[in-house]
């Protein structure tokens, strides 16, 4: 069995035991009802606003900025086609929630996102260097290497409600709309070379984010469900590792995702008494 029929098999399998044990709850109105867990995993697109790169090395006598730089994401796409790509190296994302009341949940997002400064810019650099004052431009060629490609890893703790579309409820069919807001933090793989300096690449806390989500759910036979997302994430870094120093960093993030996901009953749902019993 080859790897994608391999993965294939086992994504089956899941649902089918997802399946079996959903089939225990009975409800007419199953989606965001209290008591059911649901998991999905995605794949997500970014776009960044131009931030800052400051950069402090006491040691070499820097206190520097880069200003006004941009930044691009890294789908993982490029190289290989969709069924030829190992699942994680792609920019992917999971969600895993509980709705501990009909239409809310709490939620656990995370997002394996990437970061890169686009070489072939105009860097615009102030403040100090090797202990003289700088306010210089110049071409990226190079000078500065700035990766978060393994990724930029937002993790949010999400507040989760449900607003059911109207007329769009049915036996087998349910659209809704989810909006989501939450608090988290960042657990980025830093990897640089700041002027032919090169740090010691790794994954390390990098900072605190905040972000707001808005997801239209279809939902079909109950139990499992396409995920179409837009979200925006402000991302606060610092203590990120450079060469004989550290660096911060702030931007924000626009994020498209396409999830597929399952839902779960953990709590059995107690059956609504008849008029006759």
């Amino acid at each position: 069995m080859n790897r994608f029929s391999a993965r294939v098999a086992g994504l089956a399998s899941f649902i089918l035991s997802a399946f079996s044990f959903a089939a225990q709850a009975q409800s007419d109105d199953y989606v965001g009802k209290k008591g059911q867990a649901y998991f999905s995993w995605g794949y997500n697109k970014e776009w960044y606003t131009h931030s800052n790169i400051h950069v402090k090395q006491e040691s070499l006598g820097n206190d520097y900025t880069f200003r006004n730089i941009w930044g691009k994401d890294k789908p993982g796409w490029d190289t290989k086609s969709i069924f030829k790509q190992a699942l994680s190296i792609p920019q992917y994302n999971y969600r895993l929630g509980y709705w501990f009341a009909d239409n809310w949940a709490v939620e656990i997002n995370f997002d394996h996102t990437k970061y890169q400064v686009e070489q072939q810019q105009l860097l615009h650099v102030t403040g100090t260097m090797n202990h003289q004052a700088v306010d210089t431009y110049m071409i990226n060629r190079g000078n500065i290497r700035w990766q978060l490609n393994n990724g930029a890893n937002f993790f949010l703790f999400n507040l989760v409600h449900r607003k059911q579309i109207p007329y769009l409820k049915f036996k087998n069919f349910n659209a809704s709309l989810l909006l989501k807001g939450g608090v988290g933090f960042m657990t980025p793989h830093v990897e640089n070379t700041i002027f032919g300096k090169n740090n010691d690449p790794g994954f390390q806390f990098g900072g605190l984010d905040a972000g707001v989500e808005a997801d239209l759910r279809l939902t079909f036979f109950k139990y499992v469900y396409l995920e179409y997302c837009n979200k925006l994430l402000y991302a606060n870094y610092w203590g990120l590792d450079v060469y004989e120093g550290q660096a911060r960093q702030s931007f924000g993030c626009y994020e498209m995702i396409v999830n597929l996901g399952v839902n779960v009953p953990v709590i059995r749902q107690k059956k609504k008494k008849t008029a006759t019993e």
